[in-house]
């Protein structure tokens, strides 16, 4: 009884730590305070300021910035990382150790050596850093994420499956999209999603990989606007929007998966 007690109260702990944070920034987006914690009384102010592109061009500018380099990041990761799962689970089972153990580096890596490692690489051949070179960064450091992501749902699938496809007449490609995929098609969401949120949240790499054209994403610049002397107050709604969307996402994706399960 003891011990089931101190379980869920340290589970009750973790959970507060984890999310008190969000639920203060979440809480105090309904107010005008320019000060986090100073409640000022219940205002959508700030939200009805966040739509006001003129106001904060330069933050929405980051924030689209953000998001199409998320996107275009997690999409490609996806399809890549899908791929290299499929043809890794297929080596043999010392070759698969070796290039699972190779696929971790990059994740164990720090994000400040990776940084650095792709700014170097982009200076030595002689690539202007921008837009691409940010995309060709998150995809860089995502695609291991799907990999990992996808390669348990390979290891629960029939491996007969493929080639009783095969023998009944499929092609490869055929025999590939329509039962591999199907298959694991709950870890490349899964991947994909990991892949977008790591994109979203990453600045290590980002601001190495940047350049000095003025581009700006959304860590880059709340690390800018943190240097000023403060935040922006639209930085609070921004980021309640995004918590709310990423958790409609996951709740959406979770019950399907428990409807496809049943």
């Amino acid at each position: 009884m003891v011990k089931k007690i101190l379980m869920q109260t340290y589970l009750w702990v973790l959970l507060i730590l984890l999310y008190a944070p969000i639920m203060i920034i979440v809480v105090f987006s309904f107010t005008e305070a320019k000060v986090l914690g100073n409640w000022t009384g219940f205002s959508m102010n700030l939200y009805k300021s966040l739509l006001d592109t003129g106001a904060h061009h330069s933050l929405m500018n980051a924030f689209v910035n953000t998001v199409a380099i998320a996107l275009i990041a997690a999409v490609v990761s996806t399809f890549l990382g899908s791929i290299a799962a499929i043809g890794i689970f297929n080596l043999k089972a010392r070759g698969r150790k070796a290039m699972g153990f190779i696929n971790t580096i990059p994740i164990l890596n720090g994000d400040i050596i990776t940084g650095v490692s792709l700014f170097l690489l982009f200076v030595s051949l002689g690539v202007t850093q921008g837009f691409t070179t940010v995309v060709l960064a998150h995809i860089t450091f995502c695609t291991p994420y799907v990999v990992l992501s996808v390669m348990p749902r390979l290891k629960q699938m029939n491996p007969n499956l493929y080639e009783a496809a095969l023998d009944l007449g499929a092609t490869p490609m055929q025999a590939l999209w329509k039962v591999i995929v199907p298959e694991i098609r709950p870890g490349m969401i899964s991947g994909f999603l990991l892949a977008l949120t790591i994109s979203i949240d990453d600045f290590a790499v980002t601001v190495f990989t940047i350049g000095n054209q003025g581009l700006e994403t959304l860590s880059t610049y709340i690390y800018a606007d943190a240097r000023k002397g403060g935040l922006t107050p639209e930085l609070r709604p921004l980021s309640a929007v995004i918590f709310v969307v990423i958790l409609v996402l996951l709740i959406i994706i979770n019950r399907r998966a428990g409807k496809i399960k049943k």
